[in-house]
């Protein structure tokens, strides 16, 4: 997806790149979530959309860019949306529009449909953006018809209508993805359908009977009353956000919908709740707030490092006219002077390389040649403890960058490194070619299809938790003691990495060290010595094959099963191992293979295939990992393993799967 400036009459002006480790997983979630997305400014305008905007309204992603938002409102309401946008600007705490008000969409062909449309406002350098994610709740509505129908209804059946009626019903309501839940006015759970199965992880024989109150953490436990009155009274709670609570402990952010059953006298007999979950939008929200501060923080880095190089050339210079004007005895001051205008410069340098202004002198060069003199200098730095191995796995990678820019990615990632490793341990420096086709582009922006050079750093060390992970980039930010790091470190790395038209995705976990993948675009075209692109043909399809998938990346796991199930195997889906014994056990399935990551959080990939080997004696193995195949061999994993580095293409999945089978 090419980046966009807010102001739609910037549009066509380049911009500097947002954070990869942030915009890379922002546009995943995107592009995987089913409802549409629309950025809009100050002014009403559409500044970005995603695909599923394009498929629901109709309009390509060029013609709604630039244009105003009642375009996608009937006529009939675009009075009442515009009012309501300026009172959103007014209030901007308000998050949702659909609740109480009937809200309808206008496709490209003039036809419409029900909406809810939810609010968020995003700061940026241009002023307030507003995230509009846009919901087609036209299932919903029909769903809640058929429910309200179904109990005005029940009086008036005979056993055998009625039985045949409860049977469509149920058809109806378990068909929805979204958890739908009926209740009695005390907060028994009187139904539970396929979709509150999956999202909550209960069963319905688990649930029903049980208070609601069960899915609600301690500090929510006090809505359900409030919810119940008003149910009580014959109102409607229309789309709220709250927290829940799944069987295995984890929240899910969620949106709730409660209506009143009546029976056939128009009496309040019950509850139902359609619940969807939201944690995947809420992600993208913070991801977009997140990408918008490190824009910003680059803007103002940027100049800060230009001013203060002002000074500090003023500083050096006063203290090289004032070196021949002063008596020994001060001329020790003057060196302080000297000395510290240097440390300075430097700070100034990483800053400027950190928001993209710094100078480069790019050339091309071989990436294998210039580490194998880096590496003189990381064996001094890193120490005797410390075990470096350097792994080219392609007999040249070409790029074009400058060599010193290089060296410092490749100097701070090791200093890293070793602080992560007091006690010693073993740093790996590989390099790889790869081709990346436009299935993988579009799996993975702000890539682009092509040939890169793949730059990975890995160590054994002690790890980095999400919440670390998730601010690495940042100038200043810094785990390290008060006085030993300035924070600038992999924020330089940062901007090298996005000077350079290159990407750079993070793997790590606490106790399992960590692995910096760097891909850069490949120059071996410049040097008139192209080699031919591997073709990376499918492999043929396989029928009746079935294939445990345990990722605990719901985005990873999603797009891996649909292409599995694409090629033609069943999948069954866990989110960690301990999900997929349950699942094991209660489907008593054959498995023919395995495809586990190695770190999840319940429980790793290792511990689920001894757990299951013993059952499933013919069952083949297939780790994936972020992390190196070297790195991974010293985290107690035999070293003939079948391991699938990621990020991986379609290609390279399906021929690693078939390779396993045999």
């Amino acid at each position: 997806m090419s980046e966009r400036t807010l102001d739609p009459k910037d549009k066509n002006e380049s911009t500097p790149q947002k954070s990869v480790a942030e915009t890379l997983l922002s546009e995943s979630i995107m592009a995987a979530i089913p409802d549409a997305i629309v950025a809009v400014n100050q002014q009403g305008v559409i500044v970005q959309v995603n695909s599923q905007t394009e498929a629901l309204f109709a309009y390509t992603r060029d013609e709604l860019i630039g244009q105003k938002i009642e375009m996608l409102v009937p006529e009939r309401q675009r009075q009442q949306h515009y009012h309501h946008r300026e009172h959103f600007h007014e209030q901007p705490k308000i998050r949702r529009m659909g609740s109480g008000l009937d809200l309808y969409g206008r496709r490209r062909d003039g036809s419409e449909f029900p909406v809810e449309i939810s609010l968020s406002p995003v700061s940026t350098a241009d002023g307030t953006m507003v995230l509009s994610v846009i919901r087609d709740i036209s299932d919903r509505k029909r769903i809640e018809e058929e429910l309200r129908r179904a109990h005005q209804e029940l009086d008036q059946r005979k056993s055998r209508e009625l039985r045949d009626y409860q049977t469509r019903l149920a058809l109806i309501v378990d068909s929805s993805q979204d958890a739908i839940i009926g209740k009695n006015l005390d907060g028994i759970i009187t139904h539970w359908n396929k979709g509150a199965e999956y999202m909550y992880g209960y069963t319905a024989q688990e649930m029903i009977g049980r208070s609601i109150s069960v899915l609600c953490p301690k500090d929510r436990v006090d809505e359900i009353p409030t919810i119940l009155k008003k149910i009580g009274n014959g109102q409607r709670v229309e789309y709220f956000e709250s927290v829940r609570v799944k069987k295995d402990g984890r929240p899910l952010n969620v949106s709730i919908s409660v209506s009143p059953i009546q029976d056939a006298d128009g009496k309040v007999v019950g509850a139902s709740a359609i619940a969807r979950d939201i944690t995947a939008q809420k992600k993208i929200e913070d991801q977009l707030r997140q990408s918008q501060k490190m824009e910003a923080v680059g803007r103002l880095a940027g100049g800060v490092a230009h001013d203060f190089n002002n000074l500090l050339g003023i500083v050096t210079a006063c203290s090289e006219l004032l070196r021949s004007r002063v008596d020994e005895d001060s001329a020790e001051y003057i060196e302080n002077i000297s000395e510290a205008a240097k440390r300075g410069a430097s700070l100034t340098r990483q800053l400027l390389a950190f928001s993209r202004k710094q100078p480069s002198q790019v050339r091309v060069l071989d990436l294998n040649e210039r580490l194998k003199d880096v590496s003189k200098l990381l064996h001094p730095l890193m120490g005797d403890d410390v075990e470096i191995v350097l792994l080219p796995k392609s007999a040249s990678a070409i790029v074009e960058a400058d060599a010193g820019q290089l060296d410092q990615i490749v100097m701070n990632l090791a200093v890293n490194a070793r602080d992560a490793m007091p006690h010693g341990g073993k740093l790996v420096v590989e390099t790889s070619v790869v081709d990346f086709d436009d299935a993988f582009a579009g799996q993975h922006p702000p890539m682009t299809a092509g040939r890169y050079v793949m730059l990975a750093i890995s160590d054994n060390g002690t790890g980095m938790d999400e919440a670390t992970v998730s601010r690495i980039f940042e100038p200043f930010f810094t785990t390290k003691e008060m006085g030993k790091g300035t924070g600038l470190g992999l924020a330089t790395v940062y901007g090298i990495v996005k000077q350079s038209g290159g990407h750079i995705w993070v793997y790590s976990e606490p106790g399992r060290g960590t692995t910096f993948k760097i891909y850069l675009p490949s120059a071996d075209h410049k040097l008139g010595m192209v080699p031919e692109a591997r073709a990376e043909t499918l492999p043929p399809k396989r029928g009746g094959m079935t294939i445990l998938l345990a990722e605990d990346d719901a985005v990873m796991r999603k797009l891996t099963r649909k292409m599995l199930e694409e090629h033609g195997y069943k999948v069954l889906e866990a989110e960690d191992g301990k999900a997929a014994l349950q699942l094991i056990g209660s489907d008593h399935a054959s498995i023919d293979l395995t495809l586990t990551d190695v770190v999840m959080k319940e429980m790793s990939g290792p511990e689920l295939v001894l757990r299951l080997i013993d059952s499933h004696p013919a069952m083949k193995v297939v780790y994936m990992s972020g992390y190196t195949g070297e790195l991974i061999a010293n985290q107690g994993l035999n070293s003939g393993i079948r391991l699938l580095e990621k990020p991986f293409t379609r290609a390279s999945l399906l021929q690693t799967i078939d390779a396993a089978l045999g």
